[in-house]
């Protein structure tokens, strides 16, 4: 799997946050000190995971976020949608996984309404929504495509929720001598025995306290990630894992996707194309300012309101933002999002500012022009 930077910022909301918050993010494990496993350092246990191939994958996925964040508005229909990607910045999700090959996978959300499902099958990228009945189809360039090493671990080129797999890469990405890295035992996870490195930032301006990642003694595949706030002990604010998985390559026909009769159908422009992208969405490209565990992400073009015959997750994410305190400097003013690992500023100017930082750091990016 290789989540680049440009692929995080092409998602701002909810992906965005996700990414800030999973720029550290690891395992919760079952405690398990008598597992029969061979020791390993935390330098041969980044070289597995850097190294680990595996050629298919299916299984279940639970994501429990506890970030703090404000209440989120309920859809239209006035009941909660947990099967929308922006409801998944808080609560507990269970999402089913499939994976064959850089060219094939599939995420499916599952939700009390119904449920939405990402499907990446070579060119044909689609995200579809059984509760509104709409499907949004895209045409993947090749570089979208190819953009992950042949055997590696999913990749992520439509705007997925975070699987453990994805989640670790960008916590991986974030090491670097800001980094403390260790190991703490071993334990199962998904009734696999797995290894535990523990991340942590050196900078103390991170809201970030610790990740932990459930390393798969067999496969070196993450099996679980979890993120603890620095602030608090309260346990994870951030957490995605297996509850079951299978190393078997699954069928082709579980990526081929034809919407039902009825269903709206949206068509959109290659993707992998930075500039008809961004313009389609109207988000232009962004910017990152600051390095390691205290980076700010910055995008362009990002408005507060949303139209009635916007997606539920527009909408949704327009009511919130609507909610939030209003705040202002020598930067300008706008509306402030604080949690537990999260600070998003978006700007009256069509700015969107986040990071796993404070408001001071948000506040000095937001200078920046």
């Amino acid at each position: 799997m290789r989540t680049t930077r440009s692929q995080v910022l092409r998602w701002a909301v909810p992906g965005l946050v996700a990414a800030a918050v999973a720029v550290a993010a690891s395992g919760m494990l079952t405690a398990d000190a008598t597992a029969p496993l061979p020791p390993k350092t935390a330098a041969q246990l980044l070289v597995d995971l850097q190294n680990a191939r595996i050629d298919g994958l299916s299984g279940t996925v639970v994501q429990n976020s506890d970030l703090g964040l404000p209440t989120l508005p309920t859809n239209a229909a006035g009941h909660g949608d947990n099967a929308s990607l922006f409801s998944m910045l808080g609560g507990s999700h269970t999402l089913r996984v499939w994976y064959a090959g850089p060219d094939k996978q599939r995420v499916a959300l599952l939700g009390s309404l119904g449920e939405t499902d990402i499907v990446h099958n070579g060119q044909d990228g689609w995200v579809w929504s059984s509760a509104e009945n709409t499907a949004t189809h895209y045409r993947l360039s090749p570089r979208t495509r190819n953009g992950t090493d042949r055997g590696k671990s999913p990749a992520a080129p439509l705007p997925t929720p975070l699987t453990p797999q994805q989640a670790a890469e960008q916590a991986l990405a974030a090491i670097s001598p800001t980094t403390s890295v260790s190991t703490d035992g071993t334990g199962t996870v998904a009734g696999r025995s797995v290894y535990e490195l523990v991340l942590a930032p050196k900078d103390t301006r991170s809201l970030i306290g610790q990740v932990r990642l459930a390393v798969d003694a067999e496969t070196s595949v993450p099996l679980r990630v979890q993120v603890f706030p620095q602030t608090t002990s309260d346990g994870p604010a951030f957490e995605v894992g297996f509850t079951r998985v299978s190393f078997g390559r699954p069928a082709d026909d579980q990526f081929r996707f034809s919407p039902p009769p009825g269903a709206k159908v949206q068509e959109n422009p290659v993707m992998g194309d930075e500039q008809s992208s961004h313009t389609t969405q109207g988000v232009q490209p962004g910017a990152l300012i600051g390095t390691g565990w205290t980076t700010v992400a910055v995008l362009r073009g990002v408005s507060a309101t949303s139209s009635e015959n916007g997606s539920s997750d527009a909408r949704q994410l327009a009511a919130i933002l609507s909610r939030l305190p209003q705040v202002s400097g020598s930067w300008g003013s706008g509306r402030l999002l604080t949690s537990k690992l999260v600070t998003a500023l978006l700007t009256d100017d069509g700015r969107l500012i986040v990071g796993a930082v404070s408001p001071e750091l948000i506040y000095a990016a937001a200078g920046h022009r």
